[in-house]
């Protein structure tokens, strides 16, 4: 995600090439990023954020105290410090990184091509300078909904967070029901992407309900009444309620780790 933050940002002009830095601790993965985007890198995390006015945390969570270890006091003064970690509140940045200006935002994957949503808050030592440039980083990665509650943002990873993956687990399951009937492989993905896109597509441009355009979908006695029949006897609604439970509850359990 950070590398995608990255080529956003300079696609849409916000910063040159030459301006953004990228550490990491792979001198393979550095090359191919600078080979692709044209960005300074460095091995080393205090060198990358020397003199920048936006660092952007994108490290797993798992690995964010060796982080701190590295880097506490080290973030520049005017520097806005834009976190994606996921479960890792506000109050272990500001105090592990020794600064107080945090932007914590839960973009999701879709965000690589411009199509993603972010919820996002800040603390009240972002300046209007730093929370414009926040905001323009939000947007480059697709809709934004700035929260004044922090854990709201718990709550997105569950949702929108997290949601790309059950979409895709959905239609790699369809796909693979669509070729047991028959259907070849290549089409079944067509028919399938191209339905949960225009799906997707259909209910924003609308002011219906989901359970109304489910409905209108669903004449009785027909095919789609006979599909969903069976979602229902398998507890679908119950197994959703729990795999968002689930991703919830672990996001609140990574912040406390």
């Amino acid at each position: 995600m950070g590398q995608a933050i990255a080529a956003a940002v300079i696609k849409n002009h916000l910063v040159e090439p030459c301006d953004v830095c990228i550490s990491d601790v792979s001198r393979q993965r550095l090359e191919q990023l600078q080979n692709e985007l044209g960005v300074r890198v460095s091995t080393s995390n205090v060198e990358a954020v020397n003199g920048a006015d936006v660092v952007v945390l994108a490290v797993k969570p798992q690995t964010l105290d060796a982080v701190i270890a590295e880097m506490a006091g080290k973030i520049p003064l005017p520097a806005l410090l834009f976190s994606i970690i996921a479960g890792k509140k506000i109050d272990t940045l500001t105090h592990g990184f020794c600064h107080q200006a945090v932007v914590r935002a839960m973009p999701n994957t879709p965000s690589q091509i411009g199509k993603g949503i972010t919820v996002w808050t800040a603390t009240q030592d972002v300046m209007t300078k730093q929370r414009i440039n926040a905001e323009a980083i939000v947007h480059v990665m697709g809709r934004g909904i700035y929260t004044g509650y922090e854990s709201y943002l718990d709550l997105a990873t569950a949702v929108s967070g997290s949601g790309p993956a059950y979409t895709f687990l959905f239609m790699e399951e369809m796909i693979k029901a669509a070729e047991t009937i028959g259907v070849p492989k290549e089409l079944a993905k067509i028919l399938v992407l191209q339905t949960v896109l225009g799906s997707a597509e259909y209910a924003k441009s609308t002011d219906k309900d989901l359970a109304e355009l489910r409905s209108n979908v669903t004449s009785p006695g027909g095919t789609t009444a006979a599909a969903i029949n069976v979602f229902e006897e398998g507890n679908f609604n119950g197994l959703m309620q729990k795999a968002v439970e689930a991703a919830f509850c672990r996001a609140k359990e990574l912040g406390d780790e």
